[in-house]
């Protein structure tokens, strides 16, 4: 009798962790296959902090991932994924190192989505000639050229458009909605942005005009957390703004908001929509925007062998690394059970925002919180002890290549909600 064959869509964050958990846990009871377009992770957490010291974000974040699936086991294929057949079992791909490839297929037994989303920058008018942002290591790079070759010292905008979340009357029950995909990143890069302004002797908090197409910004941390942050972030000079419903046209000189409002800017850095992959949406297990439904053991309800991780998932909502971590582990026991490597009851997803971030000057936020999803815990912590927690997640990440120890989190969440420094 043949094993089991796993295969999974995406290697980035969630997929990488994902591959590594699954492989932990059922070993040489399944085969496990993973495509990407890509054969490098892009660490998009710390890309900011690159900018703004002034280096190629792609020297230190492009991760080499390859020899820890050879160590597993695991096969690799370069690929762009064409679409999948859930009814046959098919995934058809094209692999792409060098152009010309004809589309290939390749069979699976359980089938793991983990391909993250696209980045909506092409529905945002006048993003090519005059947006930002921090989102891969080629705007990054480019932020950083403008940054410390050509800055002038003028307002700088950071702003996030609208998120378009999916519905499905099949996803769990009362998952909340949000106006944006994620405003951590937005929040993280106005702290450290202004402490490098004044550094810099270029300016300072009040230089920078923060603003969100939601009622508050950053609005998965919950009310307790919100009412620390937004006074302290006032008492500090910066410019805030609420409700803008998105972006108009970003414009040299400025931006425009669908609000009607107008905002002059030197820089704007932009967060976009996020949107699912187009092939997703017209696949029968994707809510109404094309990402992949699940229930909160991450199993499709209609194809039971179809699982999603991270962005892709439709109840990833904040899109935030943190939660695919949960998610990776929920999966893999999900799949472990499934093969019977696990005999007992297995826990399901419990939403929770954890959240360590950038202040500039080897200094950092740490948040968790599962307050947005109706629970009661709520943690702000400022020093250099969150600092170092988020310095210390990449070295760990990349030491271990990606599998990062099941206690991991949790001695996180102890050290952060106790910070002293």
């Amino acid at each position: 009798m043949s094993k089991p064959h796993i295969v999974m869509l995406g290697c980035n964050f969630a997929g990488l962790t994902t591959a590594r958990y699954i492989h932990a846990l059922v070993k040489d009871k399944a085969s496990i296959t993973i495509i990407d377009r890509k054969s490098l992770l892009t660490f998009v957490p710390n890309i900011p902090l690159q900018v703004l010291a002034n280096i190629n974000p792609a020297i230190d974040l492009q991760y080499k991932f390859m020899s820890f699936l050879e160590h597993d086991g695991s096969e690799f294929i370069q690929a762009e994924v064409i679409t999948i057949d859930a009814d046959t079992n098919t995934v058809f791909y094209q692999p792409n190192e060098r152009p010309g490839h004809p589309v290939r297929k390749i069979k699976y037994d359980y089938l793991v989505i983990a391909l993250g989303n696209r980045l909506a920058y092409d529905a945002i008018d006048g993003f090519s000639e005059n947006g930002h942002s921090v989102t891969d290591t080629f705007l990054g790079n480019r932020l950083r050229n403008y940054l410390h070759k050509d800055y002038k010292g003028g307002p700088i905008v950071i702003t996030s458009d609208v998120f378009h979340q999916g519905k499905s009357d099949k996803l769990p029950k009362d998952l909340p909605v949000a106006m944006t995909a994620c405003e951590g990143p937005p929040v993280e890069l106005a702290f450290s942005l202004a402490h490098w302004l004044e550094k810099n002797q270029k300016g300072n908090a009040a230089t920078v005009y923060l603003s969100t197409p939601a009622k508050v910004i950053a609005e998965d941390a919950g009310e307790t957390i919100l009412h620390q942050l937004l006074p302290m972030m006032t008492k500090m000079g910066y410019h805030y703004q609420a409700n803008t419903n998105g972006i108009k046209k970003v414009y040299a000189g400025g931006i425009a908001y669908n609000d009607g409002s107008t905002q002059e800017a030197e820089i704007s850095i932009l967060f976009p929509d996020w949107q699912a992959h187009a092939f997703l949406k017209e696949l029968p297990f994707t809510d109404d925007k094309g990402f992949v439904i699940t229930d909160l053991y991450m199993r499709n309800p209609d194809y039971p062998n179809i699982f999603a991780v991270g962005d892709a998932a439709s109840l990833t909502v904040p899109k935030i690394g943190s939660l695919g971590h949960m998610e990776a582990e929920v999966l893999a026991n999900t799949l472990a059970k499934e093969l019977g490597i696990i005999t007992g009851e297995i826990k399901p997803l419990e939403f929770e925002l954890l959240c360590m971030g950038d202040m500039g000057g080897i200094k950092g936020f740490y948040m968790r919180t599962n307050e947005w999803w109706g629970g009661k815990e709520s943690h702000l912590e400022m020093g250099i002890t969150p600092y170092a927690l988020k310095m210390g997640f990449k070295q760990m990440y990349y030491t271990l290549g990606g599998k990062i120890p099941h206690w991991g989190l949790a001695l996180s969440e102890i050290v952060g909600d106790h910070t002293v420094v």
